[in-house]
Order: structure tokens, then C-alpha cells, then sequence
């Protein structure tokens, strides 16, 4: 397989990493832009094949922001300007993380031992455009607040998920849209909450976009979950369990906002068990 992605060659997996070795933001945005419109077939009606470009080891990363620890991040607050720009400049971040997840996801698990059907790479294409929007809509959103992404200090712990399940996309799909994506289900209510306490519409109206659009990105992660449990033989409950136990670093805990998970068709006992 090759390891850098060919510049003439127009596969799925050369164009996903394209994107992955773009390190400032609008270029990411673009080059993910790109890949979704050629796997769409917008410009010449022909779908690039899937190929075989191995994934970089590490997106890259633009120099700003400063990466810290994640015990080390100030609490998100929708207190005062302040407070806003700090909560949306976090969730940025995790936008910009989500376009690099979809798109590893891509790449590093097209050729595995798993045979993945054009619809799985339908669903998680769409997930990029989503990550892509979302990306852009609160950048543009921070502009508006008078800063930009990079102003602030940010976290790598997103990306430390995407590196202990590289392995194994069973054990990607378990940690990263069924646990962390299903997180975000959780916390944005909240968060859109204190957003129009504050009397900032125009950002409570953003996250609820995102909101509704990761109910769909968890509903990917489990419908493409439980197809290879399917492929594999494996029982998925049971599987999914002992994966959260072995490559999730923390707690899968209440609060759970049952009513998002419900439309996401995520199952109770899939997160309502004591994993640690």
C-alpha cells in the first residue's frame, strides 16, 4: 500500500489524505470540501475509486492552538463574552478534531479484513461534510465574537481516541461515535441553554445544528457497529462492553439525554452499564 498520497492519483483514500496532511484551517476545509464533492461525482459524474493511500501517522495541526493536557483546560463557561468565546473556541476544536477523525476513519479502515460496502463510505463521507460545516459555522462564529480559532489554549484528547483504536475499526466505532459522539448529546442542551441565557441566539442556533447532526453520526456509528459484530460473529452488546472497557480512558456516566440517544437508536444497556 502506499504511503503518501499520489498527487495525480484521484482515489477516495489519496484524496482523505489530502485532507489529513492540510494543517491550517482553511485548507482543511477545503481539501475536505474537495473529497466530498469527487466521491459525489460533482464535477465529472465518475467516482474516484476507494485505493489504498495509507493515512498519515498524525493529521496535521496547525501552530495554533497551543495544545495542553486535557486536566489542564479551563471549564467551559457561558458566563459573559468571555465565557462564550471560550465555550465556542472548545467546540471548534472538537469540530476541527471531527474532520481528521472521519476522514482517518476513512482511510485507515478501507482496505482492512472487513468488507465495507460503498454505503459505509456513503454514510461516513457525509459525516465529514457534516464535521466540515460544522467546523466552519462556529469559525465564522468566533469571528463574529471578535477572535478566531487558535486564539486559545486547546486539548489533544480526541485525537489520543482516534490512536488507541488504529487497529481495530470495531474498536473505533465503539470509543469514538458511541461514546464521545454520544457525549456531545449530552452536554450541547445544556450548553445551547446557557448560550440564550446570555442572550446569544445566533451561536444557540449553531449548536443546535450540530446537535442534530450528531444524532445522525451516532446513529452511523451504530448501525455500522453492529453490521460487523454481523460480519464478525461476535455478540455486539458483549463486544462493545469489553471494547470500552480496554480503549475508553474515563467513565461512561449520567447524565444521558435518553431522548437523543433514542432518535440515534442507540440502545439503553449500550451505555447504561458500569464499564469502570
Amino acid at each position: 500500500m502506499s504511503l503518501e498520497a499520489p498527487q495525480a492519483q484521484k482515489t477516495l483514500t489519496a484524496l482523505a489524505h489530502r485532507v489529513l496532511s492540510a494543517s491550517a484551517p482553511d485548507a482543511k476545509v477545503k481539501e475536505s470540501q474537495n473529497a466530498v464533492r469527487a466521491w459525489r461525482a460533482e464535477d465529472n459524474g465518475e467516482r474516484p475509486p476507494v485505493g489504498d493511500t495509507l493515512p498519515p501517522e498524525r493529521p496535521a495541526r496547525p501552530a495554533r492552538p497551543r495544545l495542553a493536557a486535557p486536566k489542564d483546560m479551563p471549564k467551559r463557561s457561558t458566563g459573559g463574552a468571555t465565557g462564550r468565546f471560550n465555550l465556542l473556541h472548545a467546540v471548534a476544536h472538537i469540530e476541527f478534531n471531527a474532520i481528521d477523525l472521519a476522514w482517518d476513519l476513512v482511510a485507515r479502515f478501507s482496505n482492512g479484513p472487513d468488507p465495507l460496502p460503498s454505503e459505509f463510505f456513503d454514510d461516513w463521507i457525509q459525516v465529514a461534510d457534516d464535521e466540515t460545516r460544522h467546523f466552519s459555522m462556529i469559525a465564522k462564529r468566533l469571528g463574529a465574537l471578535g477572535g478566531a480559532y487558535g486564539d486559545l489554549v486547546a486539548h489533544d484528547g480526541l485525537w489520543e481516541a482516534a490512536e488507541t483504536t488504529k487497529q481495530d475499526l470495531l474498536a473505533r466505532l465503539a470509543v469514538v461515535p458511541l461514546v464521545l459522539e454520544a457525549r456531545g448529546l449530552d452536554v450541547t442542551p445544556a450548553m445551547i441553554k446557557g448560550l440564550r441565557a446570555a442572550g446569544d441566539e445566533a451561536s444557540a442556533r449553531c449548536l443546535e445544528t450540530i446537535l442534530h447532526d450528531e444524532i445522525t453520526h451516532v446513529a452511523c456509528g451504530f448501525k455500522w457497529f453492529n453490521h460487523l459484530c454481523h460480519i464478525r460473529g461476535v455478540e455486539p452488546l458483549a463486544t462493545h462492553r469489553a471494547l470500552v472497557d480496554k480503549f475508553f480512558r474515563g467513565r461512561v456516566k449520567p447524565p444521558f439525554n435518553e431522548k437523543a440517544r433514542k432518535e440515534a437508536g442507540l440502545l439503553p444497556e449500550f451505555y447504561h452499564n458500569p464499564f469502570h
